[in-house]
């Protein structure tokens, strides 16, 4: 395990791509080296139905010439003729057309020191615990009364580290553990079966939850889906659960993509500083987040990082922005460049979350009078040149403020704007996912049914 966590050979090929390339007539250019080793295993009615481990290191270096910019790769360092493969990135950039905004991050935005994140386990599981966690949950899921079958139960591990080297001279490396488990149930019979899932995730072993709660859940959840109703078409307030909240504000961070904005592809083009939300609602993006899932100590370009407010006070205060589209529109980066070993950098949010509200989402139910809750999510309905929002969902009717029978193969709708404008948010907040957000009501959607 220690030669896999030793990342010197990796910076040392790094160097000397960048060192080269500069030799070979670039006037800058950066490298990153990607290191991913994984393990998973898959079990379903009782039997390992897959086991898998996989290892790679792959390399990119992207040099310029001028405001000229190109980018090689390579997933076969030991058999790659470097010198090659820099005369190529070289020859490449010259005929490449010119690009007036990129370039290498400006030197005084660099990191000059790197948090400790406690991002790297040092008790990794082996394959026999991963088995375990499979079956324990499996075994919690199938022990619900009311499940007939499993749809498999998922236990992986894996490590990913990155370096990154540039002629402008920033030297990083990290490393970060990964440990999943997910259950899929399935109840009911024939063609009045509904199935669920439960999932955890964590950088930690033990910030991950036990595999009989997330088998116990998974069980009850599908139980919960059976013998759902039609409801009719009609406009109505709509509550998300914690599950589904998170990706409606990843619309958001799409949205205010520098990229994005910079093409003018997005609904946001025009509304920065504009109050898109009530009075109160903050949503931050945070890097150093203890821990986090996307928690970085320095972002692509080598650039420093730190929590920032995306919305503060219900308004739009800043772009996701990595170097480039920063240039492109008059700004400054904010420390969002990912990039992989193919590509140049763009800009990405990391632990991004709005914070909770007052409300228990007992409280938030209680207040809707009738309405739907919405617990599963189908299609990829939503629009973010335009802000029109439409998915398939199922979930559970909201009647005189109490959940009462399952609904499923309707259709929610509305505009993105509306909804953000309208959103209240309860105080369950948990970071369980790349993106959190509490249980979340939104007004006036309108629901597609019969």
């Amino acid at each position: 395990m220690q030669s896999l966590l030793d990342q010197s050979a990796l910076t040392n090929l790094a160097e000397g791509l960048v060192h080269a390339a500069r030799k070979a007539g670039a006037d800058a250019a950066d490298a990153i080296a990607v290191r991913s080793i994984s393990a998973n295993v898959d079990v379903r009615e009782g039997a390992v139905e897959e086991s898998e481990r996989s290892e790679s290191d792959d390399v990119g270096l992207r040099v310029f010439v001028g405001r000229r910019q190109a980018v090689v790769s390579t997933n076969d360092i030991a058999r790659t003729d470097t010198s090659a493969l820099v005369e190529r990135a070289v020859a490449m950039a010259r005929a490449a057309p010119e690009d007036h905004f990129a370039g290498l991050a400006d030197p005084e935005r660099l990191s000059k020191g790197h948090a400790d994140l406690d991002l790297l386990d040092p008790d990794m599981p082996d394959v026999s615990e991963l088995e375990r966690r499979a079956r324990v949950a499996e075994e919690a899921a199938l022990a619900v009364a009311g499940v007939t079958k499993s749809g498999g139960a998922s236990s992986g591990v894996g490590i990913s580290g990155m370096v990154l080297v540039t002629s402008g001279g920033f030297h990083g490396a990290y490393l970060t553990s990964r440990q999943g488990l997910s259950m899929m149930a399935i109840a009911g019979e024939g063609t009045g079966m509904e199935r669920d899932y439960d999932h955890s995730s964590a950088l930690h072993g033990v910030d991950l939850e036990a595999p009989e709660a997330i088998g116990r859940r998974a069980g009850e959840r599908a139980v919960r889906r059976l013998n759902p109703r039609k409801v009719k078409t009609q406009a109505l307030p709509v509550i998300f659960d914690t599950r589904l909240s998170g990706p409606l504000i990843g619309h958001l961070a799409s949205a205010a993509n520098g990229a994005s904005v910079a093409r003018k592809a997005s609904f946001l083009k025009d509304r920065l500083g504009e109050r898109l939300f009530a009075p109160g609602i903050r949503i931050v993006d945070d890097p150093l987040r203890r821990r986090g899932l996307r928690s970085q100590p320095f972002d692509g370009e080598g650039v420093a990082v730190g929590r920032m407010n995306l919305v503060d006070d219900g308004v739009l205060i800043s772009w996701l922005l990595d170097s480039a589209t920063a240039r492109e529109l008059g700004m400054a980066t904010t420390g969002h460049a990912s990039r992989g070993v193919s590509s140049p950098p763009s800009p990405t949010p990391t632990n991004l979350y709005l914070e909770a509200g007052t409300l228990t989402p007992q409280q938030l139910i209680a207040e809707t009078g009738n309405g739907f809750y919405v617990t599963d999510l189908i299609g990829m309905g939503t629009n973010l040149v335009t802000g029109d929002y439409s998915r398939g969902a199922a979930g559970f009717w909201i009647e005189n403020g109490e959940l009462t029978y399952p609904v499923s193969e309707v259709t929610i709708a509305g505009h993105l704007l509306d909804m953000f404008r309208t959103l209240t948010p309860a105080n369950d907040l948990a970071f369980k996912y790349g993106t959190n957000a509490p249980t979340l009501r939104v007004e006036g959607l309108t629901l597609a049914g019969q």
